[in-house]
């Protein structure tokens, strides 16, 4: 027999999905108190874990929409929640599908379209601009590797870490000179840090048999 909550599960990543990476959907299981499913998870929480925050919903189930309301996040980024009551056939709620909005992903947002719409002479094509392509082939296999693992920078558990370093490994973008800094920069990694996880690395890939994938 399924489980009560698998048909929402392709609600929750539809929903992440389509406002990714800015959006995290959680399926909170209220016979067991843990987190069912998640998508996007930038809170760094994974199926299994406590429901935690959630707990306190209890006592309004018998809406059937909660919110929104205000949610700090675990590096203290502002969210905007709102919660959906999930019931079965006999109208009894078995779980909660929260969806989390990060709002911190906008601050200086008008700025930034203001500036956008001032009028400026345009920049010439010069190989000083043309020497920052390499930086947006980084961002690229980043925002696959995200994509992928249905995450976002903020929320990346160690091993996931260790895999993106991998990913940027095999690419070659670790023989540029400067990709070092620039990714230490975005991971907010230290330079040490980087290069003692990527000598891991190294050594597993050479110790690996031949023909073995990586």
């Amino acid at each position: 027999m399924s489980h009560p909550l698998s048909p929402f599960i392709p609600v929750c990543d539809a929903i992440a999905t389509l406002f990714s990476p800015h959006v995290e959907a959680v399926l909170h299981d209220l016979e067991t108190g843990l987190i069912f499913h998640i998508a996007n998870a930038f809170s760094r929480r994974r199926p299994g874990d406590s429901s935690l925050n959630e707990a306190g919903l209890a006592s309004a189930l018998d809406e059937d929409v909660i919110g929104p309301y205000s949610k700090s996040n675990w590096d203290g980024r502002r969210l905007k929640a709102i919660t959906s009551v999930l019931r079965d056939t006999e109208g009894k709620p078995v779980g909660l599908l929260c969806i989390n909005h990060d709002v911190e992903a906008f601050a200086g947002i008008f700025d930034q379209l203001k500036s956008m719409m001032d009028i400026a002479a345009p920049l010439p094509k010069t190989s000083a601009l043309m020497a920052q392509d390499w930086r947006e082939a980084v961002n690229s296999v980043i925002g696959e590797f995200l994509t992928e693992h249905r995450t976002s920078l903020a929320g990346l558990t160690g091993s996931e870490v260790d895999g993106l370093l991998a990913r940027l490994e095999t690419r070659g973008v670790f023989a540029i000179r400067k990709a070092v800094p620039y990714v230490a920069e975005i991971l907010k990694l230290s330079r040490a840090t980087i290069y003692n996880r990527l000598g891991a690395i190294r050594l597993k890939q050479d110790a690996a048999p031949q023909g073995e994938p990586q």
